[in-house]
């Protein structure tokens, strides 16, 4: 709880500031397009931080949501966000602290300030995580990596990475008078998620910021220890590398070598990771003052390094060729050591510019060479980055980025989902994951007894695939064990092998007679849905490789066979297709494929003559429609042929879909009746269900009684074959408020 003096002390800074001053100066490092909305930012946040102080719920976080709202501003401006991200970032504190509602937000600034605040409140969700060592649903060594997979899978526009950013550089620069555990809590999380973001970002200082800041509260005795070696002051370190710059710079232009030069002073962290990492003392560390030099060419390298040389004396074996020997990465540059001005160690760094831009953005990019190879590996998570990355520095060259963003947005696509579990643990998972996938990621017995799940604190089917940000929790039930429709691929109950193999491993060690019987309870189930009848088992059994219809039963109750297996191996069922037989009727050869120039056919136009357009000739693969001609059949153009969208717009009604065919395909017709309680949207959702399998429906007839709400439908649909006709019953029980689905004989 923030002290009286300190509530005070905030109280008055907050009162005393003066907007337009520091307006002016935010003016000075960004393009402020109206002054006047930033006016009102800063006013509003003020104004519902005055009304919190009245109703005495104020500073719960022990800082001003206005104050803190500017500081993240003035990070941002060094970044040189757009006047959109300064603004969300001013109100974004007290939005999150309850202050200020987010449509409010959107009715006064705009639905891109809102997007970029609600963009950060998701984000903030990490907040409740605990990045700790401590082994977690077994992925302890790769939960810290998951949640800053997560976070990149949250954002598709970078200043959202940003503001947050600048949010917990704010925060844990706030923390310094809090309470212990508060600080360890604040520094665990940016120490592990936001100082690596920041370095995958190419956003050196923030990331040195955050690494330093976090190690002096989770080290507090290495970190003074260090800081007390250094016997000198950061800014002390800055000032010698600038009279190194200097000294360099004159001798590289006597030598005529054009070369662009940059140093910094290695921050304390840095400096205590280098030590344990190669087991040294602090005195054998010898760049904790660097200098890096770009030249034109590669020959420049040699020459530079010839006039580092001649400065100063090399420090013996402390020099790295790694452009004659590149590291197995790729990475390109000469690294040396010397003794420097004032008898202070000096390491530099020397290459070509290109090389440079390979180690920054490349395959060998300067955060993958420096971090752990292991933690870094996903192609997705990799290509997210660098598309960050990539808007970054085209928003600091063009300084609005709105239609860059969207511009690239499509190219990136997540290849997997990242869930929250209720404790606020990180689950790395496929795209297209069920709950019944997390439940047994989380634990095998958790799977068993999965009932349902909560998402986001609603009960949804245990089918819905998961989305990255979604809090799952588990019902489970005290006993049973999985349900076999899990095992049904059409159900759509499991995308993960893990799953599945945990589940057929539980029916696999089930009393077998147990198996037996429910191996034939769903064959006659699915006998029955299909309208089949007097199917020797014992004969099938040998096609699928086992000795006896039990035996088959016991391997289908188990796991290890399907129902599409099965019926795919029973004999009779081809025959009885070609002979159309009572059982199934014969395929026919739907009248949708015609002959239109060589062998190519046009499916949708049923015996009506097609020729090929002589005005766009289209040819397959391009999308076409047709044109009914008077007496000549259809004439097939080109989707975007001119003469056909004049055509569409004179006369609308001769257009029709067309599509290409490869070959004349072969359906059979099959009636199959549908049982529901009746509600709106119920006719809908069923041919919808259709439509999504790209099944044609011929006929369709249906009817309710109004007293029972008892809906009945019988449609005609063309399958291919019986497996097809399967997965459709299978879908179309899915459907809410159907309660059978059956084949009826025609």
């Amino acid at each position: 709880m923030v002290t009286v003096r300190k509530r005070h002390l905030l109280e008055q800074q907050s009162r005393e500031l003066d907007i337009e001053r520091w307006l002016d100066d935010l003016a000075q490092r960004i393009q402020v397009r109206d002054r006047d909305l930033l006016r009102r930012g800063c006013a509003l946040s003020r104004e519902v931080e005055a009304e919190a102080i009245a109703a005495k719920n104020i500073w719960s976080e022990g800082s001003s949501s206005f104050l803190t709202g500017l500081e993240m501003a003035e990070i941002l401006a060094d970044l040189h966000l757009d006047q959109e991200a300064i603004l969300a970032a001013i109100v974004y504190r007290a939005v999150r602290e309850g202050k200020l509602a987010l449509e409010t937000v959107r009715d006064q600034f705009g639905a891109g300030v809102a997007d970029l605040v609600e963009g950060v409140l998701r984000m903030a969700a990490i907040s409740a995580l605990t990045t700790s060592a401590d082994p977690v649903l077994g992925q302890a060594r790769s939960q810290i990596d998951n949640v800053r997979k997560m976070l990149v899978a949250l954002v598709d526009d970078v200043r959202v990475a940003l503001i947050k950013l600048a949010e917990r550089t704010c925060a844990i620069r706030a923390v310094k008078h809090a309470s212990e555990e508060k600080r360890v809590r604040v520094a665990r999380e940016v120490f592990d998620v936001y100082a690596p973001l920041a370095h995958r970002l190419g956003i050196g200082h923030i990331k040195w910021e955050l690494e330093d800041l976090g190690f002096r509260y989770l080290e507090p005795d290495a970190y003074q220890r260090i800081a007390q070696l250094l016997d000198e002051k950061r800014l002390d370190r800055e000032r010698y590398i600038n009279e190194v710059l200097n000294t360099l710079t004159e001798a590289l232009e006597r030598m005529s070598i054009r070369a662009e030069l940059s140093g910094r002073a290695k921050h304390i962290y840095s400096i205590w990771r280098k030590m344990q990492r190669k087991g040294i003392d602090f005195s054998q560390v010898y760049d904790i003052r660097a200098v890096r030099i770009l030249v034109p060419e590669v020959r420049d390298c040699y020459a530079a390094l010839g006039v580092i040389h001649s400065l100063w004396r090399h420090i013996p074996q402390e020099f790295d060729d790694y452009i004659a020997s590149p590291k197995e990465n790729g990475y390109r540059s000469l690294h040396t050591a010397v003794i420097g001005p004032d008898g202070r160690t000096l390491e530099v760094q020397i290459r070509t510019s290109e090389m440079h831009d390979e180690a920054e953005l490349g395959v060998c990019a300067h955060y993958l060479y420096k971090e752990d190879a292991k933690a870094s590996r996903g192609e997705q998570y990799e290509k997210k980055i660098a598309w960050l990355r990539q808007v970054l520095e085209w928003q600091e060259e063009l300084g609005d980025i709105s239609g860059l963003v969207d511009l690239l947005r499509a190219d990136v696509r997540e290849s997997r989902v990242y869930v929250f579990t209720p404790d606020g643990h990180v689950v790395d998972l496929p795209t297209g994951a069920t709950p019944v996938d997390f439940a047994y990621h989380v634990h095998t017995e958790v799977g068993h007894q999965c009932r349902g799940a909560r998402v986001n604190g609603h009960i949804v089917p245990l089918n819905t695939p998961l989305g990255t940000g979604d809090r799952v929790e588990i019902l489970t039930g005290r006993v049973g064990g999985p349900s076999r429709d899990w095992l049904n691929p059409n159900l759509g109950f499991v995308r993960t092998s893990r799953a599945r193999a945990k589940i057929q491993h539980w029916f696999k060690h089930q009393n077998r007679d147990e198996n037996v019987r429910q191996g034939r309870h769903l064959l006659q189930a699915e006998f029955r849905r299909l309208a089949l009848h007097d199917i020797d088992l014992d004969a099938v059994a040998p096609r699928v490789n086992y000795r006896s219809g039990d035996d088959l039963c016991a391997a289908l109750g188990a796991g290890d066979v399907r129902l599409s297996q099965v019926l795919n191996a029973i004999p009779e069922l081809a025959r009885k297709v070609e002979q159309g037989t009572p059982e199934l009727p014969a395929r026919r050869p739907v009248p949708a494929a015609q002959k239109a120039h060589g062998e190519i056919l046009i499916r949708g136009v049923g015996n009506l003559l097609t020729q090929i357009a002589g005005c766009c000739q289209p040819v397959p693969g391009e999308a076409i429609r047709g044109y009914i001609t008077q007496g000549r059949g259809v004439t097939v153009h080109r989707q975007d042929c001119i003469n056909l969208l004049q055509l569409q717009e004179e006369e609308p009604e001769r257009v029709i879909e067309v599509d290409w065919g490869a070959r004349a395909e072969s359906t059979y017709p099959v009636d199959v009746m549908v049982y529901a309680f009746d509600r709106p949207g119920l006719l809908r959702d069923v041919t919808g269900v259709l439509a999504n399998e790209k099944i044609n429906v011929s006929a369709i007839n249906s009817s309710t009684d109004t007293e029972s709400a008892q809906a009945n439908m019988r449609l005609t649909l063309e399958v291919p074959d019986l497996e097809c006709l399967g997965r459709i019953i299978d879908k179309l029980r899915q459907v809410p408020n159907v309660s059978d689905v059956q084949r009826q004989k025609s």
